[in-house]
């Protein structure tokens, strides 16, 4: 099957994207801020069994501790992020919307709980569970969000961008397949993927692919490194995905500063969120595609 969401586009024949003050990198950070029920299995976890204690209580540590840690972290580089929730958050977890709201975080749509995936619920289902996620999290925070990453980060159904372009989503973080953001094909509205690069995400890299902190630390700047030289002819977008319970533990968080001291050390950095990014790119870049 072909995938017709988007066209193939070698990044060495596009035009030149150019950033805000003709900056190089334009830096999202995006922390994931989950809920998870302690009576529903943990989709991923070595164990499938509920209640699953250590699990679930790692990823309350999160919530609870981890979360607050990260937001000083980013708070010292002065660095506004953009969070991929989970709706539950909004109801269970007030503290952290609260302190979120402070800090002018942006709010992007991370279904309801991080037990169950988009494409586990039935297909007539998907547009009204993503219009609940919208208006909770609007409700909360104060603004509707107008990003999107699915819970698991990519567990889509097919129909999943054509629901969120109808709710008045315009960019969508699941699509990890590019340096630089992307035009979408949806039935209506429009639609581009911002990028969300996988390989630097701490849940992969230190939790399930067992890296060291000092090796995740390496890896952040040598992306950046590779990034920014590239970005002398076309802008690039560098993301950081992070999640509280990973980054977010006390033997972790100092390589978080460190990376971020690194990356914040350069010129021609535009510390953004997903839609600043989505906003310029759509003013400057975007072509619908045919």
């Amino acid at each position: 099957m072909e995938n017709t969401r988007y066209d193939y586009s070698p990044i060495i024949r596009r035009k030149p994207v150019r950033w805000p003050k003709n900056a190089r990198i334009a830096l999202m950070v995006s922390p994931n801020i989950e809920y998870f029920h302690i009576d529903k299995p943990i989709p991923g976890a070595p164990s499938p069994q509920v209640p699953d204690i250590t699990g679930y209580t790692l990823r309350d540590y999160g919530s609870r501790v981890g979360v607050f840690r990260m937001m000083e972290a980013l708070d010292k580089h002065g660095i506004r992020a953009s969070i991929m929730l989970n709706s539950d958050v909004c109801e269970h977890h007030p503290a952290i919307i609260e302190e979120g709201r402070k800090r002018k975080w942006e709010w992007l749509g991370h279904g309801v709980t991080n037990n169950i995936r988009m494409n586990h619920y039935p297909p007539e289902e998907e547009r009204r569970i993503i219009r609940k996620v919208k208006e909770t999290i609007a409700t909360a925070t104060g603004a509707a969000p107008r990003g999107w990453l699915g819970p698991g980060g990519g567990d889509e159904s097919f129909d999943t961008p054509d629901h969120l372009a109808a709710e008045g989503f315009d960019y969508l973080c699941d699509w990890g397949c590019d340096d630089q953001p992307v035009p979408m094909r949806v039935r209506s509205g429009r639609m581009i993927a911002v990028p969300y690069q996988q390989g630097i995400n701490d849940i992969r890299v230190m939790f399930h692919g067992s890296a060291s902190p000092e090796a995740y630390f390496r890896m952040v700047c040598d992306q950046f490194d590779t990034l920014y030289a590239e970005a002398a002819k076309s802008g690039r977008v560098m993301t950081i995905p992070l999640h509280p319970f990973v980054i977010g533990l006390p033997f972790r968080i100092k390589y978080l500063d460190k990376a971020l001291e690194y990356i914040c050390s350069h010129e021609g950095v535009w510390r953004a969120t997903g839609s600043e990014i989505a906003d310029w790119y759509y003013k400057n870049c975007y072509e619908k595609p045919r």
